[in-house]
């Protein structure tokens, strides 16, 4: 923890952070880097009150289709979003230098249905966005077919192409870079993509394949060579990790745990050969011990979001159950019925969920609500669900939430208001909450010191 720190203190931008971070990692250091994949607002203020407490950066990364110039599901350009989180830390007190902003799947993947050429020129504007809008942490993923690809449709795309749409893009990022005034961070990179598609798997994995080092050899060897014949030399130093499957998936309920065993190959090829730490996705839902391992085993950089918008949705439910029983009947108390809202959101608009969940009309209810891939985190923003949660945090601001209510739903938020650690008010409520998933990284990271609560 100490040495993460220094290094913060040290650095002379978050680029230099990033770098310092890796090679401490490298060193057989215990640090890491987790990165927020979010839009949600409470779930960025918990990150920074987080980031704050622990005193170090806050990672946040939106997907090419989340965000994109055309706006991505969340209507939100590069700009826009960057303006967002920004305001978010004005909020929450936090200082915009120690945020790391990143891309993630930064490539043709919105795209993909257009022909090569289009989808690309698309995908370069797409990171030349990117970095005038701040962001510094650049995943460049370029490994999804698009129209008029050679091959089958069920085969990889080569990687010689693959490599080289990665060092295109990559073009792009450094010349946007050099619009940018004198002294701003220049891009870090993140390649590889041994990953689901932006969204999410589609289905529980029952067996993963642990990626191979002779696979991370040659995709590094193709990357480079890709680079450096592109004129990108500086760029290529500036790549801080790779993206490797390390074998952990979630679905609707289960987790795949890390099993740092069938994972040996790659820490050990970290430690001797390769110059790079690994990067994971799909991290969600894994024991804090394993994330622990992950991290020693040199995978610096652990992605999550899922898992803390899971959080907050049953923070919201449990809120709302508590104004249901504490607030019905009440003369002048409109109940805000969030969780009726939510669910009329999604069955009206399925387009989030319908093609991630299987089974018969009482399962599909359950994993609308339940369901770990937590696709209801698309709607939170639905004009009518907002205006339910808006008031569900209005009723129970006006009202002190009696403490056996608040021990039936939330029961470690209540030891935390018994504690004085936190008010017994509903924000204070939901980013504990959200913090309990923190927390979690944090320690595994070696940001923060062991603890139980």
């Amino acid at each position: 923890m100490r040495s993460l720190r220094k290094a913060l203190e040290e650095s002379k931008d978050v680029s230099a952070f990033l770098l310092d971070l890796v090679r401490s990692n490298r060193r057989g250091e215990p640090a890491g880097l987790y990165s927020i994949c979010s839009a949600n607002r409470h779930v960025l203020e918990a990150g920074m009150h987080q980031a704050a407490r622990d005193e170090t950066v806050v990672c946040v990364e939106s997907t090419s289709n989340q965000v994109n110039q055309f706006g991505g599901y969340t209507g939100m350009t590069p700009a826009d979003f960057a303006r967002f989180v920004k305001e978010v830390a004005a909020d929450a007190g936090f200082p915009p230098e120690r945020i790391v902003l990143g891309g993630d799947h930064l490539g043709p993947h919105a795209w993909q249905g257009e022909p090569a050429g289009q989808a690309m020129a698309k995908a370069r504007e797409l990171v030349r966005s990117c970095v005038l809008a701040g962001y510094t942490k650049i995943h460049l993923d370029t490994s999804m077919r698009c129209a008029g690809d050679t091959g089958s449709i069920h085969a990889p795309l080569a990687d010689e192409v693959v490599t080289a749409r990665a060092a295109d893009l990559c073009q792009a990022a450094e010349k946007a870079h050099t619009s940018l005034p004198a002294g701003a961070p220049a891009p870090v990179y993140v390649i590889g993509t041994e990953v689901p598609a932006p969204g999410g798997a589609q289905a529980a994995e029952t067996e993963l394949t642990v990626t191979r080092v002779t696979d991370v050899e040659r995709t590094l060897t193709l990357a480079r060579d890709a680079f450096f014949s592109s004129g990108l030399k500086a760029a290529w130093d500036r790549v801080v990790a790779v993206v490797v499957q390390p074998g952990v998936e979630f679905g609707d309920a289960s987790v795949t745990e890390y099993d740092r065993e069938q994972a040996r190959h790659l820490s050990a090829h970290a430690e001797k050969d390769c110059s790079l730490a690994y990067e994971a996705h799909s991290t969600d839902y894994q024991p804090r011990d394993k994330l622990k391992q992950m991290v020693t085993d040199h995978f610096a950089i652990l992605k999550v979001g899922p898992w803390l918008t899971f959080s907050f949705r049953e923070a919201i439910f449990a809120l709302a159950q508590i104004e249901a029983e504490w607030l019905a009947g009440r003369r002048g108390v409109t109940l805000s019925n969030v969780r009726e809202t939510l669910e009329r959101a999604m069955l009206e608009d399925p387009t989030h969920w319908k093609k991630y969940y299987r089974g018969d009309e009482t399962y599909l209810r359950y994993a609308r609500k339940y369901s770990y891939s937590d696709r209801a985190r698309y709607y939170w923003t639905h004009p009518e669900v907002r205006a339910a949660l808006s008031r569900l945090l209005a009723n129970l601001s006006q009202t002190s939430i009696p403490l056996p209510l608040l021990s039936q739903h939330l029961p470690a938020q209540y030891a935390a208001v018994r504690e004085g650690r936190i008010l017994n008010d509903p924000l204070s409520l939901i980013r504990s909450k959200i913090s309990e998933v923190l927390d979690v990284y944090a320690f595994a990271c070696g940001m923060r010191a062991d603890k139980t609560s």
